[in-house]
């Protein structure tokens, strides 16, 4: 989902920016990081669930093979210009995209975890696209529902809700950057 990309994402940069420079993110690097995390489904998912170009959610914008150029090319762009951490922002979210799905692919029995980034050396099984592109956003989003109406929801959401409650803290923690340029721009100053 893509909340659990941006807190795993925000997570990451958070901490290492941390253990780097001992400060927190700025909002511009919040943004960036945010972004990156997204990016991979916000090429791959219209691509396939809408254009019906790819079998599956799994093509250009998760393979390692446009990602590390992508990210590397940010970074040299980003040093060049002296926004070095909004850099590594983008780089260390969209790459944590990647890293989540293939931790999450560890527990399938269909699919080696590697196979979800190795496009177009790996191809996965097409999906069924009778479903349109919000069809299938609405499938997506109807199976979450239906999983926090399972008989032990509670269990599952205390498990399910504490790495978003832990991103949530850290971002407290950090001062809750983005917050104040947001109320800025809303008020026109």
């Amino acid at each position: 989902m893509p909340w659990g990309h941006a807190a795993f994402g925000y997570v990451l940069y958070s901490l290492g920016h941390r253990l780097a420079t001992r400060k927190p993110p700025t909002a511009a690097a919040v943004v960036a990081v945010l972004f990156g995390t997204q990016l991979p489904d916000l090429v791959d998912k219209p691509l396939s669930w809408g254009l019906h170009l790819f079998p599956q959610g799994y093509s250009v914008g998760h393979s390692l093979f446009v990602a590390i150029p992508v990210g590397l090319l940010v970074l040299l762009v980003a040093a060049r210009r002296g926004r070095s951490t909004v850099g590594a922002a983008f780089a260390v979210g969209y790459w944590s995209h990647l890293l989540g799905d293939m931790l999450l692919a560890i527990p399938k029995q269909d699919v080696a975890p590697l196979d979800r980034v190795l496009w177009p050396v790996v191809t996965l099984p097409p999906y069924d696209h009778e479903t349109t592109l919000f069809g299938r956003i609405f499938d997506v989003l109807g199976a979450f529902a239906h999983s926090l109406t399972a008989k032990q929801q509670l269990v599952f959401l205390g498990v399910y809700s504490a790495p978003y409650l832990f991103a949530f803290l850290l971002w407290l923690v950090d001062g809750a950057p983005g917050v104040g340029e947001l109320r800025r721009a809303i008020a026109g100053e």
